[in-house]
Parts: C-alpha cells; sequence; structure tokens
C-alpha cells in the first residue's frame, strides 16, 4: 500500500464519524446554519496555509472550476446531507455514501479519462458488492422497518452525487495546482453558497442553542472535517486517479456501522458481517502493490 493509499483510507475512517457528529449537532444547531458554519470555520483555520502556498490559480477556467467545486461539493453536499440528516439516521447517511463512488467510477472515464486497471477494478467490484449488501439492510423498499426515513435518504443520496462531483472536477485542477489554495478557495466559494440558506433559517426564527455538545460538533465538523479531511483528501487526490481513491470510499459504510453500534447502539445483522469483510477485501485487493 501506498502512503497515498494509506492517506486515503485514515481520511475516509475519520470522515466516517462525521455521521454521527453531524446527526447529534443537528439537534441543536440549524442544517444550513451548520453546514455555513462548517465552511466559514474550517476555511479560515486553512487561510493562513496560502502565505506559503500561494494564492488561488490565475486561469479563468481553473476559477470556474474552483468555483464548481465549493458550490457543488460544500454548500450543495452539505445542505442535502444535513437535510437528509434530519429526516434520517446516522446509519444511513454512512451506508448511502456509495453514490459517491459510484458517481466517480462511473464518469471519470467521461470526464477524466481514467478508469480502473483490471485488478483495482476487480477489487473495486468486491467492495461495492459489500457496500450494496450493508446498505441492502437499511434502504426503504428493503428494509421495511425504515420506510419513513426515505425523504431523508432521497437527499441522501443526491449529497451522495454532489460529493462525487467535487472529486471528479477537482482531480483536473489539481494536477497543475497545490491542493491547499484549491481547498481554501473552494470552501471559500462554498460557504458563500450557504450564506444565503443560513440567513433565510435565521429569518425563519431556526436559530442555533449553544450547548456544550453543540459547539464541540460544530468545531469538530468544521476544523477536523471541513478543514483537515478535505485537505487531506486533495493531497491524495493530486496523486492518485480519480476512479482508485473512489474505491476507499467504501471503508465509510462499514466504519459508520460500526460507531453506529457502539456509540447509537444499532444492531448488526448478516448483511453487515459479509459486507463489511467484502469491502475489507476489496480494498486489500485494490491497494496491493
Amino acid at each position: 500500500m501506498s502512503g497515498a493509499d494509506l492517506v486515503l483510507l485514515l481520511a475516509n475512517l475519520v470522515y466516517a464519524t462525521s455521521y454521527v457528529a453531524a446527526r447529534v449537532t443537528l439537534d441543536a444547531v440549524p442544517p444550513a446554519t451548520l453546514a455555513f458554519l462548517r465552511c466559514a470555520i474550517g476555511g479560515l483555520l486553512l487561510l493562513p496555509l496560502l502565505r506559503r502556498h500561494g494564492l488561488a490559480p490565475t486561469a479563468p477556467g481553473d476559477h470556474l472550476r474552483i468555483a464548481a467545486m465549493g458550490v457543488l461539493g460544500f454548500g450543495a453536499a452539505f445542505a442535502l446531507s444535513h437535510w437528509g440528516l434530519e429526516r434520517s439516521t446516522a446509519a444511513n447517511a454512512a451506508l448511502l455514501i456509495i453514490v459517491e463512488p459510484i458517481t466517480i467510477i462511473l464518469l471519470a472515464p467521461a470526464m477524466l479519462a481514467e478508469r480502473l486497471r483490471g485488478r483495482e477494478a476487480a477489487g473495486a467490484a468486491v467492495a461495492l458488492a459489500g457496500t450494496v449488501l450493508v446498505v441492502a439492510d437499511g434502504i426503504p423498499g428493503v428494509s421495511a422497518s425504515l420506510a419513513p426515513n426515505w425523504r431523508g435518504d432521497l437527499l441522501l443520496v443526491a449529497a451522495g452525487v454532489a460529493y462525487g462531483a467535487y472529486s471528479l472536477i477537482g482531480r483536473d485542477v489539481l494536477r497543475r495546482h497545490p491542493s491547499v489554495p484549491v481547498t481554501v478557495f473552494s470552501i471559500a466559494w462554498g460557504a458563500g453558497a450557504l450564506a444565503p440558506l443560513a440567513a433565510l433559517e435565521w429569518g425563519s426564527g431556526r436559530r442555533p442553542v449553544w450547548t456544550l455538545t453543540a459547539l464541540l460538533g460544530v468545531l469538530y465538523l468544521a476544523v477536523v472535517i471541513t478543514g483537515l479531511a478535505y485537505l487531506v483528501w486533495n493531497w491524495a487526490l493530486e496523486r492518485v486517479p480519480a476512479p482508485r481513491a473512489a474505491v476507499f470510499l467504501n471503508v465509510q459504510p462499514i466504519a459508520g456501522a460500526v460507531l453506529g453500534v457502539v456509540l447509537l447502539g444499532d444492531p448488526v445483522s448478516a448483511f453487515t458481517a459479509l459486507g463489511g469483510a467484502l469491502i475489507v477485501g476489496g480494498l486489500t485487493l485494490t491497494a496491493r502493490r
């Protein structure tokens, strides 16, 4: 396993914690406000790094790509995922992240002329099969007990597509520019897109209740998940083709399921256990040099 592969694995393990953290924080902080605070604080945290790495790319095309990364990958993705989490569960949010790697793997050949090699494709297929087994235990229509969450699940699916768009657009930009300015300025665009939604939320009377849990949740999501984890993801995306990086996203459903068991008392089914074994096997096959 290369250094970039290890970074991708660790980054996705960290991402997997975000669903439980966001679900708990949303009890006190409205969704659009939480999304805006994540971008604003995360961007400010990384701002000093621009002195060392320089400002944003100067090519007009790259400015538009970075803006699209921010509006889709931060603005739309965060808002949709938070709205979905309000109407669904943290476990479903982690499980439905399967939409993101599927989006990347399906669209990368057309958008980036990048595709998986034979062994990597086999590993991806095994990992995706495992993820489908895990997800099948929580998708409405397959598991009747979760049918009331279908509205939230649809929003979470849309969030997965938006997250995938971030990596697809960002891979092209990161071939030419360092990850730090691309990350900082895409976060800034995300904050700008979320500001009107947060203002509307505030005007409607939905305002944060600043408990200690809410404060810690906002700081964790902003500093660790939005600021540092996205910076690490972009660093790895500079060095790894997008379809290969997408395979590592499959670690999130199983990690999210484990966190659900440990922190929320969710039951472990045979689907989850078998799917987790396939995900680990697929990732091992893909990452092996």
